[in-house]
């Protein structure tokens, strides 16, 4: 075995080569989700009740709506599912 490979690459945690194209983009994206995923809980630790308060009252809108929209989907419909 006198012809030894160079394996430095990749031991370190960091590549030999930087990351280009596609990769770069998701590393990229995953580094601005996990800062933004960060700030939030930030946020939600200063503000508990400003944070439930929100949550409650978008889960209130949501259920509203699909219940708004339920009703109208199930009166326009004059025929019966059955035949």
């Amino acid at each position: 075995m006198s012809d030894k490979q160079n394996l430095n690459a990749g031991f370190t945690g960091t590549p030999a080569e930087q990351p280009e194209g596609l990769t770069k983009v998701a590393k990229s994206a995953a580094k601005e989700i996990k800062r933004e995923a960060y700030a939030v809980t930030t946020g939600v630790r200063e503000h508990p009740h400003t944070a439930s308060a929100l949550l409650l009252g978008t889960g209130i809108l949501a259920f509203g709506l699909g219940y708004l929209l339920g009703r109208s989907a199930a009166e326009g419909s004059t025929r019966p599912y059955w035949r």
